[in-house]
């Protein structure tokens, strides 16, 4: 469970959810139908079997299940509802239902003629586009007031046939609108398509059956849940240099959404984090080599072919075309330059800081913990000095003892997770014996146990997350929240309470859904998370990061509590610290600078539809400009500092956002220690 935990959060570029949204081929001629093979169709009975029989869930593939599997499966094909139809979907309607008994027997028929159908759909629209582009200059109107719906998923399907190609125009349009809102020269525009289309077109032409099968395959074992998936024999060789972390990049994990490669989350410390560029939420739509290469279109790609053209040599560069999270409306190209996530930076490190508050002088300790690691080659030696985030920890807070600090904050704010045995042993530092974590399969609950009665530091304890905090930063900050030993505070986190095992299967592998995570309060950390005692503003959207956010995923539920000794409640002291904390944040001009970013990209990211009218669109993109640009001017007066003339001036280094939380974690950690004492809280 570990290393299936340890490979979600880092590693989760490599799974597919292959869309091949915009491929077609190189000459124009008609593409050759693809017909299914003998062994792909054991192979789906064998994944079928295995996924009835081991999943976590119990699930059969039954009348029901077999409509979310073609729902599913025609999302996967066309996410952006441009290229089948209502008159298809009725052609495809007897199947619905039925698709259970075709995966039962083998029968992949049906799953190739819907494919055949969207690939038929591909190439006429990308034929038609090429076309148009040659003369667009005297085809489109741009400033005619039409817009382009791009919330794809209440954007309905296209009667029949005869109403493509208005909207693929618009999409072209809209391509274009980008590209001048970008600068680009009209000559190279031209040039720009030719190329970008012409390339989409050519790699519809090397679509094999074994492609069909991935995407079928995976759209059967994503209606089990959205972490179960089939691995054909090239991606799980991708697969294990991932599991080997040999990877040179930049340190993101991706996802497919739509016809776009998503930003999941950002390795701690690593390139992207490092470079303050590129952020979770962000849509990767081209990838270029070193600092002026040609940026490959990459919409509709393989994610494992996005990934590779990402990946690359420590020291060189990487450019990427993306369009950000804060603002959908337009594009950006950033360059990251590769490098290795070392260790060292991704080990535990401390701070101490002194801080004046309710008329005395306090002094925190601050650990702050990128991930949950543990080097198994030397744990298994035997090695009594193996590496590990426990060890590290408990020698730093043998140096903070010595510092006399008077409260502890751990900071578990981006921290993906990790090892299992580390968020279990990492807890016991601050317990005296019992359960961490409940671990329930389809047959029994087990549960993992702080045996040390040791209690390495026994002061006021508070522990940072955010909703990039993960799997075992959720289970290590549910106890410490369950067993009353520390406050909580920051937004909700991540919300990964599954756990995924590795079958064999052939050449190729499926990844399953095998098991849940559950507190030893019997809440489980699926779905929802956990909650903070004290809430801060919610920086990244919920809508798009977090297990939330993938479609099908497990829902929240609990079990039973199992026993544990619990230490006095703290329930009486979070609501005069929450109240302390809000009037703080009241006059905080930090905090109105945050609130104010945030409800700025809000504005732009709930866009449901684009102005297609290139001066709407150009005044849009420059008032959004100016609003960010006053805004941090005005944040940067309230610091004494200059202003800015241009947005790209801003320090890519700074960690504004975090700094100015960290800020307010420390003063309510102030509170939280004045009452401890006055109410004579102890844990040990």
């Amino acid at each position: 469970m570990t290393q299936i935990n340890k490979l979600h959060h880092r590693l989760r570029a490599v799974l597919v959810v292959a869309i091949f949204f915009y491929f077609a081929p190189l000459c124009h001629a008609q593409i050759a139908e693809l017909t299914f093979q003998k062994e792909q169709s054991q192979r789906c009975i064998a994944i079928l079997n295995a996924l009835e029989r081991d999943h976590f869930t119990g699930k059969k593939l039954d009348k029901n299940m077999s409509v979310l599997v073609f729902d599913r499966y025609i999302k996967s094909l066309d996410p952006g509802r441009h290229l089948l139809t209502q008159a298809d979907l009725s052609d495809f309607q007897p199947l619905k239902q039925q698709m259970y008994k075709y995966l039962k027997t083998g029968n992949l028929g049906p799953a190739f003629k819907i494919f055949n159908r969207y690939q038929s759909r591909s190439e006429q629209r990308l034929e038609y586009i090429l076309e148009l582009a040659q003369s667009w200059q005297t085809q489109i109107n741009f400033t005619q007031n039409d817009s382009l719906v791009i919330d794809y998923d209440h954007k309905p399907f296209i009667r029949d046939a005869s109403g493509l190609k208005p909207l693929w125009k618009k999409e072209l349009k809209n391509h274009i609108i980008n590209l001048k809102i970008n600068k680009t020269p009209d000559d190279e525009i031209s040039e720009t398509l030719e190329k970008i289309y012409t390339n989409r077109l050519s790699r519809l032409t090397q679509t094999q059956s074994r492609d069909v099968f991935q995407i079928f395959m995976n759209a059967v074992t994503m209606s089990f849940d959205p972490h179960s998936q089939y691995f054909a024999p090239r991606l799980s060789e991708d697969f294990d240099i991932h599991m080997r972390l040999s990877l040179e990049g930049i340190g993101a994990v991706l996802q497919n959404e739509y016809e776009y490669t998503k930003v999941v989350r950002l390795i701690p410390k690593g390139p992207a984090d490092k470079s303050r560029k590129l952020a979770p939420g962000d849509k990767i739509i081209g990838v270029g080599q070193g600092r002026d290469g040609e940026i490959k279109d990459t919409i509709g790609r393989r994610i494992d072919d996005v990934v590779k053209l990402i990946r690359g040599p420590k020291d060189t560069f990487v450019r990427l075309k993306i369009i950000p999270a804060r603002k959908s409306s337009v594009t950006d190209t950033i360059s990251i330059k590769r490098d290795k996530v070392k260790l060292e930076e991704q080990s535990a490190r401390k701070k101490v800081v002194d801080l004046t508050a309710n008329g005395r002088r306090y002094k925190l300790g601050i650990i702050e913990i990128p991930n949950f690691y543990i080097d198994f080659d030397a744990y298994h030696r035997g090695d009594p000095n193996y590496k590990s985030t426990t060890g590290d920890v408990t020698k730093l807070l043998a140096q903070l003892k010595k510092e006399n600090i008077d409260g502890l904050i751990i900071d578990l704010r981006d921290n993906g997770g990790g090892s299992l045995k580390e968020a279990n042993d990492l807890t016991g530092l601050f317990l005296k014996y019992g359960p961490t974590v409940q671990v329930k399969t389809k047959f029994r609950v087990s549960r993992l146990y702080d045996e040390d009665p040791r209690i390495v530091y026994t002061g006021p304890l508070m522990v940072l997350i955010n909703r990039m905090s993960a799997s075992a930063s959720e289970i290590f900050a549910g106890a410490i929240k369950d067993y009353h030993r520390g406050l909580i505070m920051g937004t909700r986190s991540f919300g990964k309470g599954t756990v995924q095992e590795l079958k064999p299967l052939g050449d190729g592998r499926l990844k399953m859904t095998s098991a849940k995570f559950y507190r030893v309060s019997g809440q489980s950390t699926q779905h929802k998370g956990v909650e903070p005692d004290i809430w801060f503003p919610q920086v990244y959207r919920i809508k798009d990061t977090g297990e939330s956010a993938l479609d099908g995923a497990l829902l929240w539920d609990h079990i039973d509590a199992t026993r544990y000794s619990a230490y006095t409640s703290l329930q009486p002291m979070i609501k005069p610290l929450d109240d302390a904390y809000k009037k703080r944040a009241e006059t905080s001009f930090g905090i109105k600078y945050l609130t104010q970013r945030i409800q700025l990209a809000e504005s732009m990211s709930e866009q449901k539809k684009l102005s297609l009218n290139l001066a709407e669109r150009l005044r849009t993109d420059a008032v959004f400009n100016q609003k960010e640009l006053a805004l941090e001017n005005n944040y940067r007066k309230q610091k004494g500092e200059k202003p800015l003339t241009t947005l790209d001036d801003i320090d890519p280094e700074r960690e504004e956002i975090k700094d100015i939380l960290t800020d307010q974690a420390k003063y309510i950690a102030a509170d939280f220690i004045t009452l401890s004492r006055k109410t004579g809280y102890k844990w040990q």
